[in-house]
């Protein structure tokens, strides 16, 4: 009788153990360690996210009149998100008669019951839900795929974001009660405290407007935090800036005071259009660097001062077509690799059931089509799937130097393919590259160093170490073109031909010329650490 009680005692553990693994994520509580958000073994997790809108006139996750619920989950999974950054309006949680209204009855409200038999097909379970509970119905089929989620107030009104006169920009605001923001806040914290999943709160989005100062967001900002952290203890707290969340320069000198440590993120906002007109006025190079630098001052600083910053939103033309656009990603793409840092694309919506008005808007930013069916650009997740995987945290030992180098036009890194040549290929099969005092890029582990055989022609490798060919430096005010003099005493600069076969070339774009496009001559050395 005892073994069997014994047996049976052991069984139930390994069940529950099983369980346990199952459904929790390899740790359910993150926490912070410096500027690296880890869990609680002090691993670092990176949250490569994706943002999905709750937040419009319906107060609905958009696409569930598309697809179901689990086939959106999955398809985030599938394309390699780890987190969803899921917007809404603080309305849901201190408006009764809004929180208790049917999705049903929100279609109906807003003139959609054609829409509704989509909505049937898609996702019948939550036709006659409350839109709270629809609400909760997403997060949990996030969960149920492993994804984390981190709420994000996004508005208080439920519509359209962001002007500077919409009412929710600011304490003060027509929409925007200071007392009624906590109040949203503790509810949706206490709504989520046993669900491992949610692992953050975003408290606000976007702050902006005439009204903002820095003494109401220190004032209000350590209440809604201090608000939320005793409500639950188990999530971080994500904090935004003034002007649209671009400006945390005011933190340099005056760091947010808490009664708690551990659990603390600052957020920004990037978007070429973040810098006004900068990437149509002067040369991508120069722009680059303005931005690069501007980011560092606004907001990057945070890194040093030893608190994580997430970038919870950036993003682009899917369709690739502005030439602004495109050379702004190229440059974000690169500070977000050589930072390793956590980050939120805006945004996985195809299209929408229903906003300003308008039935069925199409997303150019979204990463699915307006069907929601998928993927508008291919092209596009290769290029950021070196940015979704860590290289760096508190637990890495760094190889001293130990680079990989990334070109974010592609998305790929630089890779050995024979004895002597050299290739673009897949970041996670990328060589490591040791970058030597004489400035040589050595494979990690040989005696082989990337060489320049001369002008419009491919790059090798050599095992002579420095040598003519070898001597490579950043240049411009981007410091993303490779230069290296050539036997000749030319300068040449690394680039990819049209078939993505390494060259060396002339330098270009290193003029006042701002419709020069320097996309294919952009690397950046990203540390590479190795985990134990």
């Amino acid at each position: 009788m005892k073994r069997k009680t014994l047996v049976t005692k052991y069984s139930i553990v390994t069940i529950v153990s099983i369980i346990i693994s199952v459904y929790l994520p390899s740790t359910a509580v993150l926490w912070t360690n410096s500027r690296w958000i880890v869990d609680e073994k002090g691993q670092r997790v990176k949250l490569a996210c994706v943002n999905w809108e709750s937040h419009l006139e319906l107060v609905v996750a958009e696409g569930l009149n598309k697809q179901p619920i689990d086939v959106i989950s999955n398809k985030i999974k599938d394309m390699g998100f780890n987190c969803v950054r899921l917007t809404w309006p603080l309305e849901l949680a201190t408006n009764h008669s809004l929180a208790s209204l049917t999705v049903t009855q929100s279609y109906e409200n807003a003139g959609l019951c054609t829409s509704i038999p989509d909505l049937q097909a898609n996702n019948p379970s939550i036709l006659h839900l409350s839109l709270l509970s629809a609400f909760k119905a997403v997060v949990a089929s996030l969960g149920k795929n492993k994804i984390r989620v981190i709420l994000d107030n996004h508005v208080s009104k439920p519509g359209w974001c962001c002007s500077k006169s919409d009412g929710n920009g600011f304490f003060g605001d027509q929409y925007f009660n200071p007392q009624d923001w906590i109040n949203g806040l503790t509810k949706m914290a206490t709504l989520f405290l046993d669900n491992p999943y949610v692992v953050g709160m975003s408290l606000r989005n976007e702050l902006r407007g005439p009204r903002q100062n820095t003494k109401d967001w220190y004032r209000y900002m350590q209440r809604g935090v201090e608000a939320v952290h005793e409500a639950n203890p188990n999530i971080l707290v994500i904090l935004s800036g003034l002007t649209f969340d671009t400006d945390l320069s005011f933190l340099k000198t005056q760091p947010l005071k808490l009664s708690f440590t551990g659990k603390l993120v600052y957020e920004v906002h990037q978007y070429w259009f973040s810098t006004g007109s900068l990437w149509e006025d002067v040369n991508a190079n120069q722009a680059c660097g303005i931005m690069k630098n501007k980011l560092i001052k606004k907001a990057g600083f945070l890194l040093d001062q030893g608190f994580p910053l997430f970038v919870s939103e950036w993003g682009t033309d899917m369709k690739g077509t502005s030439l602004s656009e495109n050379k702004y990603l190229n440059c974000f793409l690169t500070w977000v690799a050589e930072y390793d840092l956590d980050w939120s694309l805006w945004t996985l919506v195809g299209s929408y059931a229903f906003t300003n008005g308008v039935v069925g808007m199409d997303e150019r930013y979204g990463l699915l089509n307006s069907n929601w069916t998928g993927v508008r650009n291919n092209t596009f997740l290769q290029r950021i799937s070196v940015i979704q995987s860590p290289r760096q945290g508190p637990s890495a030992i760094l190889a001293e130097n130990r680079k990989i180098i990334y070109h974010p036009l592609t998305g790929k890194c630089i890779l050995r393919k024979s004895i002597m040549g050299v290739n673009l290929g897949n970041c996670s099969e990328s060589n490591h590259w040791s970058y030597t005092p004489q400035k040589t890029l050595i494979i990690e582990y040989s005696y082989f160093c990337l060489k320049a055989q001369g002008m419009n022609r491919p790059a090798r490798l050599s095992i002579i170490c420095p040598g003519t060919g070898t001597i490579w430096a950043p240049i411009s005010d981007s410091e993303l073109h490779l230069a290296v003099t050539l036997s000749d005493n030319t300068t040449a600069c690394l680039d990819v031909d049209s078939g993505n076969n390494l060259i060396t070339t002339t330098c270009k774009c290193l003029s006042k010329d701002n419709g020069c496009d320097p996309g294919s001559q952009w690397f950046t050395l990203v540390d590479a650490y190795k985990y134990y």
